[in-house]
């Protein structure tokens, strides 16, 4: 059969993705839907399933394909799904050699006006937050990482605030000064990445040195820490925090990221200089060894780092809203991300199964028993079950765990 439009026109609109398959795999699945006469719903779930297993490596889609008996569309549908699930459900291997890094787009830096400050994006009634605010002094992110939100709602610009002291100095006119305050800048793009283009890192320290009453906090994949090594008048109320994963995740997930050598280098230099610095463990990604290599991890974290430097440690899994599903299966990134068992989480979110995240927080938190009584410990966009599994005990409020988040961290730094 050749690859006409009209035979292909339904496929495509049940999902553009179609045309991302290769063309074997096109024709494939029209001449089975000629057979078979799928819905336009059951095109769509086909597709994806095809171009799921295309960036798992995992072969086509007619590998999976049952025996096909007369008029028992049903039954070929639910055994392709369960044998796809069976694939979807298994531990994801990422031994050598990784999946192939894509080719790194060149993206274009410009300036913009914005609303550079809010609440964190991602905070939710039905899991327990730290109510930590964000400052957006840039938008969008050059590292590849396969799970990415931010490269779902962002184009190919690079953008970065044409006022931010200003604005800066016009938040500093809202902050109440008998409360503390936990601003974060890594939620629309990696904080320190671009260094100090634009003089923002200069800017958001002299907001940090005008506001006492704060914790600003970067969080990075980066090594690039020489602002901070350079500085000599940094302010007390900072801390720099790295995104761990084991080394194998960084390879197949994480494209263009320090490696996690680089990453504890630069924690170390930062530590050394006298800054607070945090580590989170988020997302932890369940694969063919995970149980041994974040226990390891934590192993290096252990000798690495003395407890008094650490402010904070949280703990996260993998959580996908539907957007970035969808954006995940349309780049040409090969990545095992979709190769997870899906269920909903709170506010329609789609993460691992509750027994399964328990296992990976309990495992996490056990390896660093050691610190247990001299570091802040929390998960990150979680609900209390998963707290009352990992710690025993979760706060009530949202503001007895910002309050006993920013006490800690204050009390390590020194702060009144």
């Amino acid at each position: 059969m050749s690859d006409g439009a009209a035979v292909l026109a339904p496929w495509r609109e049940s999902a553009p993705l179609f045309d991302k398959l290769t063309a074997k795999e096109r024709v494939f699945l029209a001449e089975a839907g000629e057979r078979l006469a799928f819905t336009h719903q059951e095109r769509r779930q086909l597709i994806e399933m095809a171009r799921d297993l295309q960036h798992w490596g995992a072969g086509s889609l007619g590998d999976y394909w049952p025996k096909e008996k007369p008029n028992a569309r049903k039954i070929l549908l639910r055994d392709l799904r369960l044998r796809i699930g069976q694939l979807r459900a298994g531990e994801k291997d990422f031994s050598d050699p990784p999946l192939l890094k894509p080719v790194k787009l060149s993206k274009e830096l410009a300036t913009t006006e914005r609303k550079i400050h809010g609440m964190c994006p991602v905070a939710s009634p039905e899991t327990v937050c730290c109510n930590l605010r964000t400052i957006d002094t840039v938008e969008n992110c050059g590292f590849g990482c396969s799970y990415c939100t931010i490269q779902t709602f962002y184009g190919k610009s690079v953008t970065f605030d044409a006022n931010l002291p200003e604005k800066l100095r016009a938040l500093s006119e809202t902050l109440d000064p008998t409360r503390n305050y936990h601003y974060g800048t890594g939620q629309s793009s990696d904080s320190l990445m671009w260094g100090n283009q634009h003089g923002n890192l200069d800017d958001l320290c002299s907001f940090a040195r005008e506001n006492p009453n704060i914790l600003l906090e970067f969080k990075t994949k980066s090594k690039n820490v020489s602002h901070f090594l350079k500085s000599e008048d940094l302010p007390r109320n900072l801390v720099c925090s790295w995104s761990l994963n084991p080394q194998a995740v960084i390879d197949s997930e994480e494209h263009f990221t320090a490696s996690l050598d680089e990453r504890l280098r630069a924690a170390r230099a930062v530590a050394d200089r006298g800054i607070g610095v945090s580590f989170h463990f988020h997302p932890m990604i369940v694969y063919d060894g995970w149980e041994s290599d974040y226990p390891a991890l934590v192993e290096r974290v252990l000798a690495e780092f003395a407890p008094h430097e650490i402010l904070f440690i949280s703990m996260g899994s993998v959580t996908f809203i539907r957007p970035v599903i969808r954006a995940i299966r349309e780049r040409e990134r090969p990545t095992k991300m979709l190769q997870m068992d899906l269920v909903p989480t709170a506010k329609g979110k789609l993460s691992y199964p509750p027994d399964l995240k328990k296992q990976q927080f309990q495992t996490l938190y056990r390896s660093f028993a050691p610190w247990h009584d001299q570091v802040f410990f929390y998960l990150c966009m979680e609900q209390a079950e998963f707290w009352e599994s990992t710690f025993g005990a979760y706060y009530p409020t949202n503001e007895d765990f910002e309050h006993a988040l920013m006490s800690a961290s204050r009390s390590k730094l020194g702060l009144s």
